[in-house]
């Protein structure tokens, strides 16, 4: 099932990129594995599969040792500062950072541990109340708060869309995002880096990669329905 739902995926992220006269290689796949065993995740590993998105710590930390060295881990979930000691120099990238203080938490643990973590910023980009994230006109602060931390390599931008049966109900909101990402681009010290659109979801990412994502992050359509955990 696995291989079979890869390889589906893989043909629409084509398409989509064909309709939208972008290279495949400037989209990659997260393949969101929580919940998911470490052997569904060996399955798409097994078939060519490398980078991986968990919503909890607890997870990466289980998972992590029993699957191969090169598998690439993304935190993509609603990250608690008590949790950052267990992902910072584990993932390669944190999708969720959305306050000064969780900034600060990982910018005092990537010190400690002598690394520069790489992270993105998430915006609320609907200013849903049900929805994490720094609210769209609180991003350019934040920004600046991160850029000022010598252990925090701020990579671009995350959000979620409002939930719609319509995929093309997403398309404003990723619209939004790539022009915020444009704005502050010319406000960050290495612009060059700050190029990532982490957006897009199982339902509504060929939009998502029509409107500019760099990172789409699916899980039910590669795995299956979630499990409870």
């Amino acid at each position: 099932m696995i291989r079979e739902n890869l390889k589906e995926v893989e043909e629409r992220i084509l398409a989509a990129c064909r309709r939208s006269g972008r290279p495949r290689e400037s989209v990659k796949l997260i393949a969101v594995s929580k919940t998911k065993p470490a052997g569904m995740i060996r399955e798409a590993y097994d078939c060519g599969q490398r980078l991986f998105g968990e919503n909890h710590a607890q997870e990466i930390v289980e998972k992590k040792p029993v699957l191969p060295a090169d598998t690439v881990w993304h935190f993509i979930g609603n990250l608690q500062k008590n949790k950052v000691k267990y992902l910072v120099g584990q993932v390669a990238l944190i999708h969720s950072v959305n306050s000064e203080s969780l900034a600060a938490e990982i910018e005092k643990r990537a010190q400690k541990a002598g690394i520069v973590q790489d992270i993105l910023l998430e915006v609320n980009i609907a200013s849903e109340e049900s929805k994490q994230g720094a609210a769209p006109d609180e991003i350019r602060a934040l920004l600046r708060f991160c850029e000022a931390q010598p252990h925090i390599r701020v990579c671009g931008l995350m959000a979620v869309a409002p939930f719609s049966d319509d995929p093309e109900d997403s398309r404003p909101f990723f619209s939004d995002l790539r022009r915020m990402l444009y704005e502050l681009k010319h406000e960050v010290q290495e612009p060059e880096r700050f190029c990532e659109l982490s957006m897009g979801m199982s339902g509504d990412f060929e939009t998502a990669i029509e409107e500019g994502a760099t990172l789409i992050r699916v899980g039910t359509a590669i795995f299956g329905s979630r499990m409870p955990i």
